[in-house]
């Protein structure tokens, strides 16, 4: 019962997380070019902030769940008197995992203060590249995301 939890947590997490991306990127920021600069980067702004505690969120989810499983599994199978090997495709989205974070970390502690430093300031140029800057890390996370769910879905059942 516990893993089915964990795990639908997981998938939860990635779904908020990947999907958001998808949102933003293919659907939002396209629909955002018909507005002045200012008010572009005003509403990415505000979107992004609200986007980034939810991905905080996400993945913090992410990572515990994703550990907490294999640790079940390697555990139960150490009782059974058995020796656990992880699968390929688990090592990849653990490592590709670890990576998203450590992007969405820079986006959030770098990209993101850059961006609200030229909002708050009205500084519009710098605004506009900070957000290119996000824009550009967005899709390589999303890239990672996109992978990782191939790798889960082609990799060996378990």
């Amino acid at each position: 019962m516990l893993f089915s939890v964990l795990k639908t947590l997981h998938l939860l997490a990635v779904i908020v997380w990947v999907g958001g991306m998808v949102f933003a990127h293919f659907f939002l920021r396209p629909a955002l070019a018909q507005l002045d600069p200012a008010g572009r980067l005003r509403l990415m702004h505000g979107v992004l902030g609200r986007f980034f505690v939810a991905v905080l969120v996400a993945a913090s989810v992410a990572l515990v769940t994703g550990s907490w499983m294999i640790g079940q599994i390697a555990s139960q199978t150490a009782q059974a008197g058995g020796r656990f090997i992880m699968p390929v495709s688990w090592m990849v989205m653990a490592a590709l995992g670890g990576v998203m974070a450590l992007v969405f970390a820079y986006i959030r502690m770098v990209l993101f203060r850059r961006l609200d430093r030229a909002v708050t300031a009205a500084n519009w140029p710098a605004g506009a590249a900070a957000l290119a800057s996000i824009r550009q890390w967005v899709l390589v996370n999303l890239t990672l995301g996109v992978v990782i769910v191939l790798v889960t879905l082609l990799g060996p059942a378990r």
